[in-house]
């Protein structure tokens, strides 16, 4: 009588902790591995009973993302791309698109910039062919746990944030730039303002940089609120300063009027001064705006 009350008490914690933890319920591969991960906390285990499910068809869908993610905390992010690569074909039509958004963690984790190029512009052009959210307005997607809404324009503006930051990777500021500018059109925020005045200061134009940084920190775009995002706006405006030329002294007092007077008397009477420089650089002189471009 006593053991049937000791089994019926660990049976319920068991089932307490499905409910606590999140953790779905059964004695399966798949309950295993979130059981290991999430209330065990143990990763490494986690990835062989993942695996196990994998291997007996058990939520794929779930098990193979769920065990990429799990890989990427362990630093086993290579052996993740092979694994979501080699398996996917096993995943439903559904969950293709959320194991595209885990390969390009992955490869950004790894610095495959241009893996993660290519399946962001695939991914773009599925949008634009109407192939996205599996042709509906919306999907629900999961963010520390809690679920929300997520439009195709927030996933397009999502999207070409991503590309541009990868362009960033490959120094390509002027790819980038288009690419920020689109995504600001289409949903703007204070996270891609922030990285498209960082690719501006990068090409050295400064003022346009200090208007989009202005934005942000007079609270006109979404997210503006945040002291993160306050914070990185200010940094960039202290980078912008410190590589921004600084503005001519005129008129402050440090040189008397009169003299400046005479010395335009003096260049008027001895007509105009005549450059140093050997003849060669006087005849190239004219076309050095054609060669710079």
């Amino acid at each position: 009588m006593e053991w049937s009350s000791q089994k019926n008490s660990g049976k319920k914690e068991k089932d307490l902790s499905h409910v606590i933890h999140k953790v779905p319920s059964g004695d399966g591969p798949y309950g295993k591995a979130k059981h290991a991960q999430i209330v065990e906390k143990d990763l490494e285990a986690a990835v062989v009973w993942f695996w196990k499910a994998i291997n007996a068809g058990d939520r794929v869908d779930s098990a193979l993302k769920d065990m990429a993610v799990v890989m990427k905390q362990l630093d086993r992010s290579e052996e993740a791309i092979e694994a979501v690569k080699s398996f996917r074909h096993r995943c439903s039509k559904q969950a293709q698109e959320s194991l595209d958004n885990v390969l390009i963690d992955l490869y950004k984790k790894c610095g495959k910039v241009d893996e993660q190029i290519a399946l962001l512009k695939q991914k773009l052009r599925m949008i634009y062919q109407g192939e996205a959210f599996n042709g509906k307005p919306t999907k629900t997607a999961r963010s520390h746990g809690k679920k929300f809404q997520v439009s195709v324009k927030q996933e397009t503006s999502r999207l070409l944030g991503n590309l541009g930051w990868a362009y960033m990777q490959k120094t390509n500021y002027i790819a980038a730039e288009v690419v920020y500018k689109k995504a600001q059109m289409i949903d703007p925020d204070t996270n891609k303002a922030c990285n498209l005045a960082l690719c501006l200061i990068k090409q050295a134009r400064y003022e346009e940089a200090r208007s989009v940084l202005d934005h942000v920190l007079q609270g006109q775009l979404l997210g503006s609120g945040d002291p993160k995002s306050r914070n990185r706006a200010e940094e960039l405006l202290s980078e912008l300063e410190s590589r921004q030329p600084p503005p001519l002294l005129t008129g402050l007092g440090l040189v008397d009027d009169d003299f400046v007077d005479g010395l335009d008397g003096l260049i008027q009477e001895s007509g105009p001064l005549r450059s140093k420089r050997l003849p060669i650089f006087e005849e190239i002189s004219p076309f050095r705006d054609q060669l710079a471009c």
